[in-house]
């Protein structure tokens, strides 16, 4: 058996102990003689599963009791509408700081349902950094100010949470959750697509305060209502499940490798490890700015959209898989997501010296 370093932006690798255990599991999960992907929702077995999972995520990231969690479908983008729909129910109004291109959807989304107003972004930048905190312009009245903590296509992220006095912050963690310690208690809402950290796709978490658990806007459907998806548990209807077992065998994974710190440390080495080497090359080069690199996704390019080309077509060759840059950056992006191991960068590092040595002028 052969495995590629898949520098996919997501869906991504799994821990290699995660697919082990799912594959050992997946003919009959602990005696029950079927498999999770068969078994009913309401059972026993997979209510202590579903059970189990958010107790390991609340314990994982520190999830205080004033929250709730819940485990939905439709993506991040989903979340788009739903947030709006379920948070903009006293002034209409809400602030969006749009720093690429998923914060820019979300944005967009946001008008059909309120008084959105654009509190800050790096647009004019090509979204090479995040809007500091003094750039910020925030309505007070405000039901929401959403951000979106690390931009996947452009290599950006957060360094500091937004102050947003009594006003909820909401962030999209689709790209970064789980990567690092995160102190929940500052945001009012947080989702993310389970696909790049925590899973496969076809989950998406939400954890929620409690007292914004209300009566939605009207004519939002039954199924984009946070009020019913706590009431029910999130089984109005039948869940994701297997990618809900898959997350709780991730959560068991971070813990082995000592919770969101030892993960920190690890994305931190992996991501100066590729940044080290780019700043020192002569024909690789990152054009987000230094202090808002993102540890997960590594934007970089050559000289030219050629030599681009013909790096993504060697890497492939040599088994380094999906580090063409996305359409509206170009370049290239290595996305490295917690279940990249260290000896995956270090390998692509050592042929991008061979690359660069073989296409550097004499």
């Amino acid at each position: 058996m052969t495995r590629i370093f898949n520098f996919s932006a997501g869906p991504s690798m799994l821990p290699v102990p995660v697919l082990e255990r799912a594959a050992a599991e997946m003919l009959d999960y602990e005696g029950s003689g079927m498999s999770v992907m068969e078994m009913s929702h309401r059972s026993k077995v997979y209510d202590k599963i579903i059970k189990d999972t958010e107790a390991k995520l609340r314990e994982v990231m520190g999830i205080p009791e004033n929250y709730k969690v819940l485990f939905l479908q439709g993506g991040a983008t989903l979340q788009f509408a739903m947030v709006p729909m379920n948070l903009l129910v006293k002034s209409g109004k809400a602030d969006y700081v749009v720093s690429g291109s998923f914060s820019g959807k979300a944005y967009k989304e946001a008008q059909k349902y309120g008084k959105i107003s654009l509190a800050g972004t790096s647009k004019a930048d090509n979204f090479n950094h995040i809007p500091k905190q003094e750039e910020l312009t925030l309505d007070p009245e405000a039901d929401y100010v959403h951000i979106c903590h690390n931009n996947t296509i452009y290599g950006t992220t957060f360094k500091y949470i937004p102050e947003t006095g009594n006003v909820p912050l909401v962030s999209d963690m689709s790209s970064c959750i789980l990567s690092e310690p995160v102190d929940v208690s500052k945001f009012g809402l947080i989702y993310a697509g389970a696909q790049k950290n925590m899973g496969p796709a076809g989950l998406t978490v939400v954890i929620i305060r409690e007292d914004l658990v209300g009566e939605p806007q009207p004519l939002t459907p039954v199924m984009m209502n946070y009020q019913e998806m706590v009431a029910n548990d999130s089984m109005y209807n039948t869940p994701p499940t297997y990618a809900i077992y898959i997350l709780g065998l991730v959560l068991d994974w971070v813990k082995d490798m000592g919770g969101l710190e030892g993960l920190k440390a690890n994305n931190e080495k992996k991501a100066n490890l590729l940044y080290d080497y780019l700043d020192s090359s002569k024909i690789f080069k990152t054009t987000v700015l230094k202090e808002d690199r993102s540890m997960m996704n590594v934007t970089f390019r050559t000289e030219t959209p050629e030599l681009d080309d013909a790096f993504v077509k060697e890497a492939t060759a040599k088994g380094f898989s999906n580090l063409k840059g996305h359409r509206a950056v170009g370049g290239m992006r290595a996305s490295i997501y917690n279940a990249m191991p260290v000896e995956g960068v270090q390998a692509l590092v050592d042929f991008m010296k061979e690359f660069e040595a073989k296409h550097s002028e004499v």
